[in-house]
């Protein structure tokens, strides 16, 4: 049975932390939200839920005023790593979101999971990915843990990946335009 119990920072903690939750632009699904944002307070966070179909430009507008701990990106139309893609671009390139935790998650391809986006999704700037497996929410607890408080990263210098320079070859082969 998967715990469930809250992360292992403490209480006060978690009461500052926000976390945003949204779907990708062409995702109109609203379920997957509503269970992520109970999910995050039931773990004590703080939740913003900006909705389903949220344009790249709206997301991070409303990351800037924000400034939440994390960017939780759900997607069930399995358009999630094209349009990811896409996203993390845009989150990257403002100054106040370049190093903002971002997650994302869901049904990723329209291939039934033959093909895994993982790889190409962290290269791309993501901080993790959760595709269907046994070992998901085990993983996204161990996301959650590893933000703290999430203030002092949400707002600092993003360090620099080792596949950042692959981002555009990645869009390419997603189909993303430039």
């Amino acid at each position: 049975m998967t715990d469930l119990s809250p992360p292992a920072a403490t209480a006060p903690d978690r009461a500052r932390a926000t976390v945003v939750v949204t779907t990708v632009a062409s995702d109109s699904h609203t379920w997957n939200l509503v269970f992520l944002q109970l999910l995050l307070e039931e773990l004590g966070y703080h939740v913003v839920n900006l909705g389903p179909c949220v344009p790249d430009e709206l997301l991070v507008h409303h990351c800037r005023e924000i400034r939440p701990a994390a960017v939780i990106i759900s997607s069930v139309n399995g358009h999630g790593a094209q349009d990811g893609l896409r996203v993390i671009r845009a989150l990257r390139e403002d100054e106040l979101t370049a190093a903002l935790p971002v997650a994302i998650g869901g049904k990723l391809g329209v291939d039934g999971g033959a093909t895994s986006h993982a790889e190409r999704l962290l290269a791309a700037g993501f901080d993790a990915v959760f595709e269907d497996g046994t070992d998901t929410l085990a993983a996204f607890r161990r996301f959650l843990n590893d933000l703290g408080s999430g203030a002092d990263r949400a707002l600092g210098t993003r360090p620099r990946r080792a596949g950042d320079g692959r981002t555009r070859q990645a869009d390419e082969q997603m189909g993303v335009p430039a």
